[in-house]
């Protein structure tokens, strides 16, 4: 292919251009810019929804784009989460214990501060002990490697172990989604060492920063989650671009035959699975301090289900339609659950929004499904006049046949 990678990928500028926009918007019509158009909370929830935005691209670049159904992929958003919480807690924790423990007749050793730290975040769990996990819990900056490091290994091992068996298609699906289930239910024990169904709480307490207000605070947050969207917009557009997005999309429609021209499809679906597993480790580093809490019921197989409805629903395929079913979903969800949109009283029944919003999202994925594949993405197609290659069927590939129209519809 010709040309630079912004004509090659002109969504791209257009996507910066609007996340450019929508962010600098958002910033002067938020509290912290004094105007108060935006209250905070809403601000966390559109900082929450931006960081939705990135693990939905990293769900479209295995699934959408590899044809991995990945059911497993909000397991490496959770881990992100618990990996710069442990901080946070730890953190905010110890500032609490040094200014109790300041006005003491005897100073505190350091063992003694130690013990009271762990007493405070374990003792709700019966324990005041750190587990063998927390053991780099003291230092940001290790814990911000491990956001990386945990996803990327722990999806490395599992993709290793699943593509050199050529697991594919239900299978593998099964096979995520039996992982996230089972890292649920561990992180669900209170022995598990990060507070079993307690979770982590308090992370919008930011260590150092108690000063600052809140809506300071999450306008930083709205900026380093639009930040991380662009960036990982920019690095899924570079991946799927060129060579290597020409062989993934060939894994993608027909597994059989990029094996047989030699390319290593093993190395490929690692490669892609591993590098989605950071990019969703990160979104969720980002969304929790915004959430406050995070508990293992986050990482919950329905959790993974949801993002692929979200990437169905926006159309795979599409780094802008992952984006855009993302933002669609987290946002209508927010405004049915949160009694935003009035009850229908029809009578004999009621229909609160807030019992009735899952099955209305169940049925829109059954929708786009049968009626509307391309999602809602597809209407840019429409709008642009993109349309699929005009192959009329011919024999095009090593064998009679090969890519025929309905082929390149696909």
């Amino acid at each position: 292919m010709t040309g630079t990678f912004l004509t090659r990928n002109p969504s791209v500028p257009i996507f910066l251009a609007c996340l450019a926009l929508f962010t600098l918007a958002v910033t002067m019509t938020s509290e912290a810019a004094g105007t108060g158009a935006l209250s905070t909370s809403f601000l966390k929830t559109l900082g929450k929804t931006l960081c939705l935005c990135l693990v939905a691209l990293a769900m479209d670049l295995v699934w959408g784009y590899t044809g991995i159904l990945s059911l497993g992929h909000m397991a490496f958003f959770g881990i992100g989460g618990y990996m710069i919480g442990m901080w946070l807690m730890y953190a905010r924790t110890e500032d609490i214990v040094i200014a109790s423990m300041a006005n003491s007749t005897i100073p505190p050793t350091e063992q003694e501060v130690v013990d009271a730290i762990g007493t405070q975040i374990f003792g709700v769990v019966g324990s005041a002990e750190f587990p063998p996990i927390w053991a780099f819990a003291d230092s940001l900056w290790i814990q911000l490697a491990l956001v990386v490091l945990v996803p990327g290994l722990l999806a490395l091992v599992f993709g290793w172990l699943a593509f050199r068996s050529r697991v594919t298609g239900v299978y593998l699906s099964i096979l995520t989604q039996a992982m996230t289930l089972a890292l649920a239910l561990y992180l669900f024990q209170n022995d598990s060492g990060l507070r079993g169904n307690n979770g982590l709480s308090g992370l919008q307490n930011i260590p150092g920063l108690t000063a600052v207000p809140q809506s300071q605070l999450s306008l930083w947050f709205f900026w380093a989650s639009a930040v991380a969207l662009g960036a990982g917009y920019l690095l899924c557009a570079w991946v799927v671009s060129g060579k290597f997005g020409s062989v993934i999309r060939g894994i993608r429609d027909d597994e059989a035959r990029v094996r047989f021209l030699g390319y290593s499809v093993e190395g490929y679906k690692l490669f892609v699975f591993t590098l989605t597993a950071v990019i969703a480790g990160i979104a969720g580093a980002l969304y929790y301090p915004q959430a406050g809490i995070i508990n293992p019921a986050e990482i919950a197989p329905i959790a993974s289900i949801y993002l692929a409805v979200w990437v169905a629903i926006g159309g795979r395929g599409r780094l802008y339609g992952a984006v855009i079913g993302a933002a669609f979903v987290s946002l209508l969800s927010t405004m049915f659950t949160g009694g935003q949109v009035p009850s229908i009283p029809l009578g004999f029944y009621t229909i609160n929004w807030v019992d009735w919003w899952q099955v209305l999202l169940g049925l829109s994925f059954v929708l786009v499904t049968l009626f509307a594949p391309k999602g809602i993405g597809g209407l840019f197609d429409l709008i642009s006049g993109r349309r699929a290659p005009d192959r009329h069927g011919a024999d095009l590939g090593p064998d009679k046949g090969s890519f025929r129209e309905q082929e390149a519809e696909q």
